[in-house]
């Protein structure tokens, strides 16, 4: 495939503000007293992330101005159901920001955490089924999918909330959120590792032979049938070589697992000083970025049988 950078953006800004909402939640509910400050802070970055997630969305869209349409297929459409839960998760993250300006609204406002937590759980799994459900994509149609969302989305949420607890100055948090985001990164790291071991192996159920009909086991294909690209050259593959595809692999491993997990765990351990939580939190930026990148890259849509001189 060919990923819109775009919807590499919206998936991953939004995962961070997911992961970041769930860890408050969680944090809140179990009752660790965190400032209100850090709180409020927190929750409006979650909600400047989750709309710059949407914004991204729009910028793929060929007629932006119909995206409400986008809606309308709830029933049987995974992309309807995002785009339904997305905006009620913003709904109820901003409305949680907002009672926290007020010290009685936030006594009376307990529910807040409980609906964030189930709509960030509810749309890690609309967008992972998007394309879990997509069978003829082999890569995707797997449980890993959901799972590696989720993980993901949790890890870059707990080294967010790491560095906002050391610029807010809130101790609390953050010896809470390190040892768990290093946790979390490497139990990500491990989920990845499999699917990308579980895709290499794939032995795809649509060969050349089965596209065209033609049993001949030494069939190639010596022309693309046309004199210039379309939709489907364009749209379907990444024209990346292999070593490219490594590198980015590499730029992945690197910068969203490893070396935040070392600069967390370094922290945890007393080792390090705190503003390595702010380097984790610049170095896994662009690794989150890479794996996303090669998420939607690595899966080989079947109607590029009928192009193998372009893909």
């Amino acid at each position: 495939m060919n990923p819109a950078f775009s919807v590499v953006v919206f998936t991953t800004v939004a995962g961070a503000a997911q992961g970041l909402v769930v860890a408050l939640a969680l944090a809140l509910l179990a009752g660790v007293p965190l400032g209100a400050s850090f709180v409020r802070a927190s929750l409006l970055v979650a909600t400047v992330l989750l709309v710059t997630g949407l914004v991204s969305s729009f910028l793929h869209l060929g007629r932006p101005a119909r995206a409400w349409r986008a809606a309308a297929m709830w029933r049987t459409s995974w992309l309807s159901r995002e785009v339904i839960v997305l905006p009620a998760f913003i709904a109820v993250v901003a409305g949680w920001w907002l009672a926290w300006r007020d010290a009685d609204a936030v006594r009376a406002a307990v529910l807040l955490p409980l609906a964030a937590l189930a709509l960030a759980a509810l749309l890690w799994y609309c967008t992972a089924m998007i394309y879990a459900c997509l069978r003829f994509i082999e890569e995707w149609a797997q449980p890993l999918t959901i799972v590696n969302f989720v993980l993901l989305g949790l890890s870059s949420g707990l080294v967010l909330v790491g560095a906002l607890a050391v610029v807010a100055g809130e101790p609390r948090a953050l010896a809470l959120a390190a040892p768990a985001a290093v946790a979390v990164t490497l139990v990500a790291w491990a989920s990845r590792t499999a699917a990308w071991h579980r895709n290499a192996s794939i032995r795809h159920r649509s060969t050349l032979q089965t596209a065209t009909g033609i049993r001949s086991p030494r069939l190639a294909q010596t022309s693309m049938g046309m004199s210039a690209g379309s939709f489907n050259t364009r749209e379907f593959f990444h024209r990346a070589s292999r070593l490219a595809l490594s590198r980015i692999k590499l730029v992945a491993i690197v910068f969203a697992f490893a070396l935040p997990a070392l600069l967390l765990a370094g922290v945890a351990a007393g080792t390090l000083p705190d503003l390595a939580c702010v380097a984790a939190l610049i170095v896994q930026a662009p690794g989150l970025i890479a794996d996303r990148w090669l998420f939607f890259a690595q899966a080989k849509h079947p109607q590029n049988l009928y192009y193998q001189v372009v893909s």
